[in-house]
């Protein structure tokens, strides 16, 4: 076990190879009264660092809330950072700068972490030595007071992708003389590690944002006064390395677990998530580990928003590095108390550049009732299905919407009145659900609109989830081609199977049953990819090979029958039928699962054909985007009668 503890310390950070001194912590009383109530020693220091030593109350509370963590007793340290923060007029003008910048020209990477100069790379202590790497913290910026000038000199540098406010050359030697003295107290104090930063120290404005954005962000840049008053302070913040390359969601709406592998949902809290263990999740879930239970689990994404990686940081010491009066940590996780801002440059790789929905279907000009100017060039338009129900009412809506003897009823506005017969039972439903009334009314909105634009759409392709077939006959209905155009189910158009939870694949309502419910589908049509060669728990390779295949097939198959081709599927399925039609090879599993889980219910793109060629780009859809949000079920009687 040693071992592996030192391999992982090893892969994280470089140690130096040193003689064991003994621990340097002073056991003050918030450990001694832990320890009296009965806390093993190392949950208890565990408690304290995660909480950044606020109090008892703080420490027996996450203490409590861990309970069920199954790494409660790993022996992995947390990360540590120092950075000076500005604070007074300065910080009040570098938020509205950030605020100003976001709204006019989007996020961009220097969002990610607040406003900061960093004085050292990213280092890891045990949290027996916390203690005293705080008290090393403390030493050296007594030893430093008066020694600092103020204010700092800034002076700001602009490229095409990078804005930046630098440190005079004379006071940045003298910050990172700071820096040193203060790894030099912390390596006699904690036995730990610190490299300075040696870096050009700067406050980053803006990074890796557009080109045409360069003169609006820097005319804002230019109007911050940097000689205005203003305090700096050290601050010593920590974050827990197992998540440092993970995405960061804050939990919007409450969730009770409906299934063993469900994660509960509490609003404020924060969810880990990494792309590499999204195999486990299906459509319209994500698997995440929790910051206030460490409990892993699936949970729906439509209750989460994207957060940012420093709101939940520790913070462990903050001192003003030029006024006498310090302020010691507040204890409290940084989100709701850091402002958005920069990124630090020891960040900048460990963050992925994830691919978004903007470089898959990029911005548009829409025509609004004037004809197509191209008629006769062949197009390709794929389509996400409408809302699910699953995803809105969770995995238990079967249970509460059929009584014994397997009659259904609803038992919310936003469930369909009715729902096509199956052969089989209810349960089949589990794994093929239907979706919403407002999954139908967002599948209308898109087929009006087509309408408004003057599309003819010639073939549709459905995969055979019920989901898809519905909404891609209301897509039709909304286009007023529902009795013209039928619909051919084409397995090979399924997601990929490994996102399908158990081992057995969906059992579909075969197009003839669907034909009988009055669902307009072309029951003469013979799959280019039948059921019964679809696999379970397919490979990545096998799905997008599948996906290919399919969608060539279907081109070739309406060559000389029409000119516009739509396919309804998945939100895996804007990229996997898209991308190798282009001529480009396919994107690694992990850059895939970004790409899909920024597609939202009716995402929609085309594609053309250049010429006669056979080759294929993304082009403008004919149509606006559609966005929409999550709305929790409102019970009158809970909210408005309680006394």
């Amino acid at each position: 076990m040693a071992a592996k503890e030192e391999d992982l310390y090893a892969k994280v950070t470089p140690r130096r190879q040193r003689q064991s001194r003994p621990s340097t912590i002073k056991h003050g009383s918030t450990l001694d009264v832990l320890l009296s109530m009965g806390f093993p020693k190392t949950r208890a220091l565990k408690a304290l660092v995660s909480t950044g030593g606020k109090n008892v109350q703080a420490a027996c509370d996450w203490l409590f809330s861990h309970v069920d963590d199954p790494f409660l007793d790993d022996p992995l340290p947390r990360e540590y950072v120092l950075y000076l923060r500005p604070s007074g007029p300065l910080q009040q003008q570098l938020s509205h700068f950030w605020q100003l910048s976001r709204s006019l020209c989007g996020k961009n990477k220097a969002h990610n972490i607040f406003p900061h100069i960093t004085l050292c790379q990213f280092f890891m202590c045990p949290d027996a030595k916390v203690e005293a790497l705080v008290e090393a913290l403390l030493s050296t910026v007594t030893k430093w007071k008066g020694r600092i000038p103020a204010p700092l000199p800034l002076e700001l540098y602009t490229s095409t992708t990078f804005l930046g406010l630098f440190v005079e050359e004379q006071v940045a030697e003298v910050l990172k003389s700071f820096a040193t003295e203060f790894s030099t107290e912390a390596e006699a104090k904690a036995d730990v590690h610190i490299e300075p930063h040696k870096k050009q120290l700067h406050v980053t404005l803006a990074y890796h944002f557009q080109t045409n954005h360069l003169q609006i962000l820097e005319k804002l840049a230019k109007e911050i006064d940097t000689a205005s008053g203003s305090d700096w302070l050290a601050v010593l913040f920590s974050r827990d390395i197992r998540f440092a390359n993970h995405e960061t969601l804050q939990v919007m709406y409450p969730y009770l677990p409906q299934n063993d592998d469900e994660l509960e949902l509490t609003p404020g809290d924060f969810i880990f998530m990494s792309p590499v263990e999204q195999s486990t999740a299906s459509e319209g879930w994500v698997y995440g580990t929790s910051l206030g239970t460490g409990l892993s689990g699936l949970l729906p994404e439509n209750y989460v928003s994207r957060a940012d990686e420093s709101d939940t940081w520790v913070v462990h010491g903050s001192h003003s590095i030029h006024n006498s009066a310090s302020q010691l940590a507040s204890g409290r996780n940084v989100g709701g108390l850091l402002f958005d801002g920069p990124i630090n440059d020891s960040l900048l790789d460990s963050i992925i550049d994830t691919p978004s929905l903007s470089g898959l279907c990029p911005p548009m000009q829409v025509p609004q009732s004037a004809p197509q100017s191209c008629p006769s060039k062949r197009r390709l338009f794929v389509c996400r299905h409408g809302e699910r129900m699953d995803v809105v009412f969770g995995k238990h809506w079967i249970t509460q919407c059929f009584d014994s003897k397997g009659r259904y009823f609803r038992s919310n506005l936003n469930m369909p009145s009715s729902l096509p017969t199956r052969s089989g039972s209810q349960r089949d439903y589990d794994k093929d659900c239907p979706i919403t009334v407002f999954g139908s009314t967002q599948a209308r909105l898109v087929g009006e609109a087509l309408l408004e634009s003057n599309t003819v759409i010639d073939f549709v392709y459905s995969s055979p989830s019920l989901r898809c077939i519905q909404t891609a006959q209301h897509i039709l209905k909304g286009l007023q081609q529902d009795e013209k155009v039928k619909i051919r189910v084409e397995p090979g158009l399924f997601e990929w199977t490994k996102w399908v939870s158990g081992t057995c694949l969906p059992s579909w309502i075969p197009p003839t049953e669907l034909a009988a419910a009055n669902v307009n589908l072309d029951t003469t049509y013979r799959p280019h990819f039948p059921v019964s060669k679809l696999i379970a728990s397919e490979s990545y390779d096998t799905y997008i090979s599948r996906s290919f295949q399919v969608t060539r097939e279907i081109l070739s198959e309406c060559r000389n029958h029409g000119s516009t081709v739509l396919i309804v599927a998945h939100a895996s399925s804007l990229e996997a039928c898209t991308r190798q039609i282009q001529g480009l090879s396919p994107q690694n599993s992990k850059d895939f699962v970004q790409v899909v889980r920024k597609i939202p219910y009716l995402g929609f793109c085309a594609c053309e054909e250049l010429g006669e060629s056979g080759v294929w780009q993304l082009v403008n859809p004919p149509i606006l985007p559609l966005t929409h949000g999550p709305n929790h079920s409102f019970n009158w009687r809970e909210i408005l009668m309680q006394e």
